[in-house]
């Protein structure tokens, strides 16, 4: 199926067939193929020009316009790899990534310079550099091979850091040009952080077929924004995670009317949430999809179209072109049909391995007991089973990762940054399931002296990990319940209560009293009080999400979710609601 030796090869490929047709576009900014082949073949020379040889890895910490396809490109043209910084984690944390890396050179843009950036080698604003303007337009031609790094990307590592994941050309192009793509050119949102998996979707699958990128604006967006984009941009693709699939079914599945194809997965998919989707919005398809990065994204799928009744669970489907699957015990013996075992996949699209990490590489990616003497399988740590339908059914993680909001989180690293805090002798952290089926994470802290902060110990939080890896409760214990033979019992830890962010102040009119109880019901609280943060009361993005369109719904209000990030009390959103009143 693959027919060229590197993605560069493949983009060449199709700027030839349609130069003149539209690649990217971001508001009013928009790229041919050509213009963007030309802007990435300057940017590439001024990469080499900085010392970027063959796999050397270039930082990315680029909002979403019109810049990022055009760094990602020449990144590669240069013979780089492209090395995504999520712009919401913890300054720390990307120096480590930067400091892990080697110090690589930083591409950023006028948004992201208004941070602290962390250091490493040359920067580069690509928005405003003027120095490769007067380079060459034509491609540098720097030798390429399909077992070459295309990128690396940093997930949660269960040894208390970010681990890289190694992905090569060869597993990209696999991704990107399967047959289950085939169709009509499409014009597909790109609505992920480049540092998340699923942009190896967005960015590649148009761009490699002549289709048509739209970026989404920067920041935060909600249901409003989404079904403005979708209408406005005309879309026709979009991926969006599990749990944001489920908020918008819940909440307006109306609003993906138009689409002709929506993708979920990344956790367990609400099967209600596909039937309503189907039921409104005629002739859609839902893709389940299902895979990570060490496969370099999607491994398996399964269509559902108009017709479909919701079951007791969503299977994630069959594999994909070039994917070996193969469900085994514990032995690594086939399990039988309906019988839950370990997921392994084997196949083209494997990853590399973890960079810088031969060890855990060596201990994840095992020898293929069905393949070819060479060949890898990759140990998902995945538990399913195969439907009668010969499905893949997803049932659970084994081990101690979990998804939170599509994200692969290692709640080792979580337990090291609450081990970190002065005072903590011993700290766990357990996943919940809370009601729809989202997972939060659960802090256990044992003090030194019985007595520990809790916000202090938030705020630390906060400064070492992500938004989506912080817990949504801390609870401090005396010490931690073991089992007779010594280990931790799990269910004998206490149910975390909702904290109260200040003295409780009751609402004074009927608007507050509106919010008040909105904001309970979506938090799941008793109740909530005029000073009571919503993010401090356990919500997140998601969360956000779903309050900002029943506020707007019940008040007929247009507020945004970035509106609840600056006003995140009851009283803070009244005072601005008042204003917009006015």
């Amino acid at each position: 199926m693959v027919a060229f030796n590197s993605i560069q090869a493949r983009f060449a490929a199709q700027v030839a067939r349609t130069p003149d047709l539209v690649a990217v576009s971001s508001g009013d900014a928009q790229l041919t193929y050509r213009e963007l082949d030309e802007r990435a073949n300057r940017l590439a020379h001024r990469l080499i020009g900085l010392g970027v040889r063959p796999e050397d890895p270039v930082a990315m910490l680029l909002e979403r316009s019109i810049h990022l396809p055009v760094a990602i490109l020449a990144t590669l043209k240069a013979g780089g790899l492209y090395l995504p910084l999520h712009g919401a984690a913890p300054s720390q944390r990307m120096q480590w990534i930067m400091d892990n890396a080697g110090s690589p050179v930083l591409l950023a843009d006028a948004v992201t310079g208004q941070r602290d950036l962390p250091a490493g080698g040359p920067l580069v604003f690509v928005d405003s550099d003027k120095q490769q303007l007067t380079l060459p337009a034509t491609d540098p031609m720097v030798p390429a091979r399909l077992d070459g790094l295309a990128l690396v990307m940093y997930t949660s590592g269960s040894e208390g850091q970010p681990t890289g994941v190694g992905v090569a050309h060869r597993g990209v192009l696999q991704v990107a040009l399967d047959s289950c793509w085939a169709g009509d050119r499409q014009r597909v949102l790109m609505l992920a952080p480049l540092a998340f998996a699923v942009s190896t979707y967005e960015l590649w699958v148009p761009l490699l077929h002549g289709g048509h990128i739209v970026l989404a604006p920067p920041g935060e967006f909600d249901i409003s924004s989404l079904r403005r984009l979708i209408s406005d941009e005309k879309i026709t693709q979009l991926h969006l995670t599990a749990g944001l699939f489920r908020v918008v079914a819940e909440e307006a599945p109306d609003c993906l009317r138009g689409v002709r194809e929506v993708l979920t997965g990344g956790d367990v998919i609400s099967a209600t949430a596909v039937q309503r989707v189907l039921e409104m919005c005629p002739g859609i398809v839902v893709r389940a999809m299902y895979g990570s990065t060490e496969v370099s994204l999607f491994a398996t799928g399964s269509p559902m179209t108009s017709g479909y009744r919701a079951g007791r669970s969503v299977p994630v489907g069959r594999a994909l072109d070039n994917v070996r699957l193969h469900i085994l015990d514990e032995q690594l013996s086939p399990v039988p049909p309906g019988t839950v075992g370990e997921l392994y996949i084997a196949g083209e699209r494997l990853a590399r391995g973890y960079y810088g990490g031969p060890g855990r590489t060596a201990a994840r990616f095992i020898p293929d007991l069905f393949g070819e003497p060479g060949q890898r399988m990759y140990r998902t740590g995945d538990l399913v089973k195969l439907t009668p339908d010969e499905l893949i059914d997803f049932v659970g993680r084994a081990g101690d990762q979990v998804k939170i909001r599509g994200f692969r989180v290692a709640v080792a690293e979580v337990e090291t940054a609450l081990a970190s805090y002065p005072g903590v002798t011993q700290a766990v952290v357990v996943a919940k399931e809370a009601e729809g089926g989202d997972k939060r994470l659960i802090g256990y802290v044992v003090a030194a002296g019985g007595a520990i902060g809790v916000a202090a110990l938030r705020a630390h939080v906060r400064q070492v990990l992500p938004e989506y890896m912080v817990p949504v409760a801390f609870v401090v214990i005396d010490a931690l319940p073991l089992t007779p033979n010594g280990k931790l019992d799990r269910r004998a830890l206490p149910e975390p209560g909702i904290e109260s962010t200040a003295f409780y102040r009751a609402p004074e009119s009927a608007r507050q009293a509106a919010l008040c109880a909105m904001f309970a019901k979506v938090l799941g609280a008793p109740r909530v009080g005029l000073d009571d943060s919503f993010f401090d009361l356990s919500g997140h993005s998601l969360m956000a999400m779903r309050l900002i369109e029943h506020i707007n719904s019940a008040l007929d209000a247009e507020l945004l979710v970035a509106d609840l990030f600056d006003a995140p009390t009851v009283a803070d959103l009244d005072r601005q609601l008042e204003k917009g009143s006015q």
